[in-house]
């Protein structure tokens, strides 16, 4: 919901209007350590706080997790706009940096392509296709590091991404990958892109 809200450059509260219920996790890009809270009729939340309570949820010291959550918030349109930005830079490179490695797109790469226009919030699904590697082998190589590796790139960079599907990966940024890790990430991508096509 931030992630859209934010994209759109619009409140939450529009994006939602139509909807009888709303939940948010302050764990997801907002960066708390855990918290959600749900928006509804009176008897829905009066139920939903019924079958919490008979599943043993609650916390006696929530003022902490609402202090975190509260301060996720208030930074959540800088915080939400900055991984939107990475996300476009892994997928077209756009970086202030001089310089910079090419995004996914520039790569030209026969074997992972990405759809810009798809690319409006924090996630980029990437395309792999070319028979060299599925997703699930991309991923291992992009987590895995090699001596070759740290001696061409100049340090070790293992890069988590998720086997989406038969033909897709799917990156995802939040509060802790800077773009400094996003850098490293399209250099890694590019090293192991270019080792396959060796």
């Amino acid at each position: 919901l931030m992630n859209a809200a934010v994209a759109q450059g619009v409140e939450p509260a529009r994006i939602t209007q139509h909807c009888d219920s709303v939940s948010l996790c302050f764990s997801k890009g907002l960066g708390a350590p855990a918290g959600a809270v749900l928006a509804g009729r009176r008897e829905l939340v009066a139920e939903a706080w019924r079958v919490r309570k008979l599943l043993g949820g609650g916390m006696r010291q929530a003022g902490v997790l609402a202090a975190a959550a509260r301060l996720g918030l208030q930074r959540a349109e800088t915080t939400l706009r900055r991984d939107h930005d990475n996300a476009r830079h892994f997928a077209a490179a756009h970086s202030p940096l001089p310089l910079p490695p090419p995004g996914i797109q520039e790569l030209n790469s026969p074997i992972c392509s990405v759809n810009l226009a798809a690319v409006e919030t924090n996630i980029v699904m990437v395309s792999v296709r070319g028979g060299c590697l599925t997703p699930a082998e991309l991923c291992k190589q992009l987590r895995a590091v090699s001596e070759e590796e740290a001696a061409e790139m100049g340090e070790a960079v293992s890069v988590l991404l998720f086997p989406w599907s038969a033909h897709t990966v799917r990156a995802v940024w939040h509060r802790d990958v800077s773009s400094r890790d996003t850098e490293l990430a399209v250099k890694k991508l590019q090293f192991v892109v270019r080792k396959c096509q060796e």
